[in-house]
């Protein structure tokens, strides 16, 4: 019986590798659609990118290292901190944190795939291609130079007549598409493909915060997007949306920091998500203050909007609007104290082991505790007067941004690159990497809070001698090459480890959820069998399972002790037994995830790749300004998107008519 269930087991998992595998190497090149493919390219190039934009900062420490350097000129200065900017901000913190999102949200909510396949394609190859044409702006010399938030009238045709901005401008609209559609494909994968069983009440803290986070992004994004249409069309046609004759440079302050401020947000929640898996796993014990945690989230990303005038208490506004938003930022540290405090009772209460993955979030507790604490000081209206726009600004929102997305970002990558790539990391390279780094990151971004109080403006190229500046500036410039060096080590640790690297196994860390209850690197189906959970903690209840078969948690939708309702058994009743062999997945409802559909998901297509390509050409021919071209590509972009939605013959029928 025992041989007989094991070639069962077989033949079930080659016919679903059959169905949903892409088959060749190029194929799956051009045209996957597996979303832990797309997942781990999202994750690959956000990484490229932070190595670009990092090399960036390495030339700009260079410059500044001492008074009156002629290592660089002001031009290109001015274009080495913008690039650093956009890149680190739009181009790798937001794309990284979605990439683990891709990969890990279907696995931990149960679904064979994203809800919408192609779409979530679509989203990489546009992301991929908004960020190299943002970056052949540097291989060109004409990269942006406006600084990552390019107030006008500094970025109007006037003062920048060169097209440096108009890659800026059309780049983040480039990649506002990709953004827009990876938020709505979450949300739908959130909302409506969860496993039978995982009501919102049990959902991974990860999941919560990628959910909240799309949300933020589908009401964010829209503002950003407007401001770069609009001043495009300025910078084009003429028009007068941001000047003195009709318009107000105010306006686009409003409209960036409308996207800007809540854009932290968007970076950090993922993250905090990622601290919550991490610490609850790491301490042996589930999460405390789970509901606070969540409804945390959810307080920031809505309080989120309401604080983006405290980038703006220096240009004039009146006391009283100063006044309630200072309030109302001081009120966002309420949620950010709650998960910290939450966190840190985990750890206390829990037996912590101490391995990589916690050693970073640890560190993230602290550099992101120092970014807070230097965060609530600005909704003092006269104190963030005296240091707008100095170096002590620098220093505090890279506190929170490095602390609060880089540390959990390597935390993540030493908890879940074993389950992506089925190879530990080495643990004598990871330690140097984190100590290196830790102390590297302190050494550059806490002096910079005396320079900042002593008067170094921000964005400055050089200083004269008598200012004082250079020992600071040296030591700074030193520390930011530690950095270096401990990425290089992280690299050198995953060529390695791919290589070398010992076996991870299925669950190298005794994890909680979903993701640790199917193989690494998970199969292209994720499970072999649709499942059903009635726990938070599923992988940790079916261990109690094992001991007390009272407490039944991981039920798989085939086993006779199934536990579900009768919606969901009529559904499994009208499925025949070959059906689980169908590029279907079970779709459940929104609040209690009871099984209420079987949806059909899209097969792999070069399309999403074919109609990044062609909106390429279109924001390259506006680019130019060659508007012929411009509408050419606009009607190829509609002829993919016909073929795209036009009904075609599955895989499925493909081989029934061949059979």
């Amino acid at each position: 019986m025992a041989v007989s269930a094991d070639r069962d087991t077989q033949v079930a998992s080659e016919n679903l590798r059959e169905i949903w595998e892409t088959p060749d190497a190029l194929s799956r090149l051009l045209s996957t659609v597996d979303h832990k493919y797309i997942g781990l390219r999202y994750v690959v190039t956000a990484f490229l990118f932070f190595v670009l934009a990092g090399i960036n900062a390495l030339l700009m420490r260079v410059q500044l290292m001492s008074a009156n350097n002629t290592f660089a000129d002001p031009q290109i200065y001015n274009q080495w901190f913008t690039l650093h900017g956009t890149l680190m901000i739009f181009f790798f913190a937001t794309p990284m944190l979605f990439g683990f999102g891709n990969y890990f949200v279907p696995l931990m909510v149960g679904a064979r795939d994203m809800a919408f396949p192609r779409l979530n394609a679509f989203g990489y190859w546009v992301f991929l291609f908004a960020g190299l044409f943002m970056y052949a702006s540097m291989i060109f010399n004409v990269a942006p130079d406006g600084g990552w938030f390019a107030y006008v009238p500094l970025t109007s045709k006037i003062y920048s007549p060169t097209p440096n901005l108009d890659f800026w401008l059309l780049g983040l609209m480039f990649l506002g598409i990709s953004t827009t559609a990876g938020a709505i494909n979450f949300i739908v994968t959130i909302f409506k493909m969860r496993v039978p069983g995982l009501s919102l009440n049990r959902m991974p803290l990860f999941v919560w915060t990628i959910l909240v986070t799309s949300l933020v992004v589908l009401f964010a994004v829209p503002a950003l997007t407007t401001a770069n249409i609009l001043l495009f069309l300025e910078r084009t046609f003429g028009f007068h949306f941001f000047d003195s004759e009709g318009g107000s440079p105010l306006l686009w302050q409003h409209l960036f920091w409308f996207f800007g401020h809540p854009d932290v947000y968007i970076i950090f929640l993922p993250a905090a998500g990622i601290v919550s898996e991490i610490i609850q796993v790491f301490s042996r014990r589930r999460v405390v203050g789970y509901t606070l945690l969540a409804m945390s989230a959810i307080l920031t990303g809505v309080v989120a909007f309401g604080v983006w005038v405290h980038h703006m208490f220096a240009v004039g506004i009146s006391p009283l609007v100063n006044s309630l938003f200072g309030a109302a930022s001081l009120m966002i540290a309420v949620p950010a104290g709650i998960q910290v405090f939450s966190w840190l009772a985990t750890l206390v209460l829990g037996k912590p082991r101490f391995k990589l993955p916690l050693m970073w979030i640890m560190g993230f507790i602290l550099t992101f505790v120092i970014g807070g604490l230097t965060g609530v000081m600005f909704p003092a209206v006269s104190f963030d007067r005296q240091v707008t726009d100095t170096y002590f600004v620098v220093a505090h929102f890279h506190y929170v941004l490095v602390g609060g997305m880089v540390f959990p970002m390597f935390g993540a990558m030493y908890y879940w690159l074993p389950k992506m790539t089925g190879r530990m990391l080495n643990k004598g390279l990871g330690y140097w990497h984190f100590w290196l780094f830790f102390l590297g990151v302190n050494g550059v971004f806490f002096p910079m809070h005396i320079l900042g109080i002593n008067g170094m403006p921000r964005r400055v190229y050089t200083y004269a001698t008598d200012m004082g500046w250079e020992p600071l500036n040296l030591f700074i410039t030193v520390s930011a090459f530690v950095i270096a060096l401990s990425v290089i080590l992280f690299i050198v640790n995953i060529f390695y480890s791919l290589w070398a690297g010992k076996q991870a196994g299925d669950d190298p860390w005794g994890g909680a959820t979903l993701e640790w209850a199917t193989s690494s690197p998970p199969p292209p189906y994720n499970f072999e069998q649709m499942l059903a959970v009635a726990s938070r903690v599923p992988v940790w209840d079916e261990e109690i399972h094992e001991a007390d078969s009272s407490r039944v948690a991981n039920i798989n939708v085939h086993d006779a002790d199934l536990d579900i309702n009768h919606i969901e058994k009529e559904l499994i009743a009208q499925r025949d037994p070959s059906d689980v062999y169908k590029l279907e997945t079970i779709g459940t409802t929104l609040i209690t995830a009871e099984a209420d559909a079987i949806y059909h998901m899209a097969d792999s297509s070069t399309l999403p790749l074919l109609l990044s390509l062609a909106l390429l050409l279109l924001f390259t021919a506006a680019l130019f300004h060659q508007w012929l071209l411009a509408a050419i590509a606009i009607v190829i972009s509609i002829f993919f998107i016909a073929l795209w939605l036009w009904p075609e013959e599955t895989r499925e029928e493909a081989r029934e008519e061949t059979a």
